[in-house]
């Protein structure tokens, strides 16, 4: 996670927490994939940082930008980006910020 950014919790729709990150200009550059019954749960999660067993995907999506998939090790998906980026390149950067080790 970059200096400047800011993870923000909260409700949705459903009652249940998520959390988003916002860098210093308030552009979004992560969020959950998933809604947290227990906001201590939302919160770990958003702060999970390097996890050596998380599996991180890059692909090219059906309008040809770069995006990133986080997986736990029990297969669910902890983390996407939440836009795609022209380049792999500019993918793992924004990954970077999310945990991603290179």
């Amino acid at each position: 996670m970059a200096k400047k950014d800011a993870i923000e919790l909260y409700q949705d729709k459903r009652g249940e927490w998520r959390w988003r990150m916002k860098a210093a200009d308030g552009t979004l550059v992560g969020a959950s994939c998933e809604g947290y019954k227990d906001k201590g749960d939302c919160e770990s999660n958003a702060k999970r940082g390097k996890q050596a067993k998380d599996k991180w995907e890059f692909y090219e999506d059906k309008a040809g930008n770069w995006r990133w998939r986080r997986t736990a090790s029990n297969g669910k998906i902890v983390g996407a980006a939440l836009a795609g980026f022209k380049s792999r390149g500019d993918a793992e950067a924004n990954a970077l910020r999310q945990g991603y080790a290179g």
